[in-house]
């Protein structure tokens, strides 16, 4: 019996490995308020918990805005960190620098105008950033 050989259809591009990176959108950069949406929203989708943003506005000359978070557990920080990056590069932010991935209790990213941190929940507390970029009280006397 003879083996007969069969002429199927292919498919004009294989699906293995046509997952691309996505171009920038424009050529321009980014403002920081777009910036600071698109972290915002990657922060949402990844579910990163207890997001904080801080106007630092007059406060500080290395950013306009900072965004503190936090992740469930290393991986989770890490996961989070990863796909902020991935989405700064697609918008035309390739340059944003970023420090802590190794370990993952405690990632910085700077974007520039803005910066995000990403934190394990005890690295979080035992900082604290919030409370010392919080908005200045007034320096009265607090009742006891």
């Amino acid at each position: 019996m003879q083996r007969k050989e069969m002429n199927l259809p292919r498919p004009a591009l294989s699906r293995v490995g046509a997952h691309r990176a996505a171009e920038p959108i424009s050529k321009v950069r980014p403002d920081a308020k777009e910036i600071l949406r698109l972290v915002l929203a990657r922060l949402d989708d990844m579910k990163a918990e207890d997001t904080v943003t801080l106007d630092l506005t007059g406060k500080s000359s290395i950013a306009d805005t900072m965004v503190v978070t936090s992740g469930r557990s290393n991986r989770h920080v890490g996961s989070v960190a990863d796909r902020v990056l991935e989405d700064l590069a697609a918008a035309g932010v390739p340059d944003a620098r970023v420090e802590g991935m190794p370990h993952c209790d405690w990632v910085l990213i700077d974007a520039g105008d803005v910066i995000v941190h990403v934190f394990r929940p005890e690295a979080r507390a035992f900082y604290n950033l919030e409370k010392m970029w919080a908005p200045a009280r007034p320096h009265g006397r607090r009742a006891s």
